[in-house]
């Protein structure tokens, strides 16, 4: 079975992304087509990335950074919790992501976004860095506002739009977790010609 994980992008006291993950993984979890799991970069405690080579080289030196890369790499696919801060993606997710190479490597991506301006700034910075790594990303994506789908700003309360908006993005990156699964069985078929 197809699994993919929906990954929470901040690590804060009082973030939102464990809740909007959890919310995310109800509505995914109402499909027969692949398996969803909600993965916490939170539980990783993932220090600054500071290894001495990179991930391209080898796994990394320290025990988080090799559950983390372990964990990563059980998945076929993933669904991005994205928090916009300062119109980017927070500096725990991009660090968690230097941590990995091959382990995302022909893989895809959906994501879910939330912030003034519905995280959509978040979501193309994240789009560029998952193209450098070789993850395919799909178009769809869930966009929510803090002042819409968050009552005073703190409280998650997912409107209909944004409801409504989780599926189209699953019924795109389904299909192509499931197409990159045969890119990579490819990859490995030439490796060992």
């Amino acid at each position: 079975m197809t699994k993919i994980a929906i990954i929470t992008g901040s690590v804060r006291p009082g973030r939102q992304s464990l809740n909007v993950a959890n919310w995310v993984k109800s509505i995914a979890d109402k499909r027969s087509d692949a398996e969803f799991e909600v993965v916490d970069i939170a539980d990783f405690n993932l220090p600054v990335w500071a290894e001495a080579t990179p991930p391209s080289w080898g796994p990394a030196a320290s025990a988080e950074g090799q559950a983390w890369s372990a964990k990563m790499a059980e998945f076929d696919g993933y669904v991005f919790v994205v928090s916009e801060y300062n119109h980017s993606i927070t500096g725990a997710l991009k660090n968690a992501l230097d941590y990995l190479a091959g382990e995302v490597n022909n893989k895809a991506a959906g994501f879910v976004s939330y912030g003034s301006a519905g995280g959509a700034r978040a979501v193309e910075h994240l789009r560029g860095i998952l193209s450098e790594m070789q993850v395919a990303h799909v178009r769809n994506a869930v966009l929510m506002s803090l002042f819409t789908d968050f009552e005073n700003f703190s409280v998650f309360a997912p409107t209909e739009p944004a409801t409504s908006s989780v599926e189209p993005m699953l019924d795109q990156l389904v299909p192509w977790t499931k197409a990159m699964e045969s890119v990579r069985a490819d990859q490995l078929a030439g490796a060992n010609a």
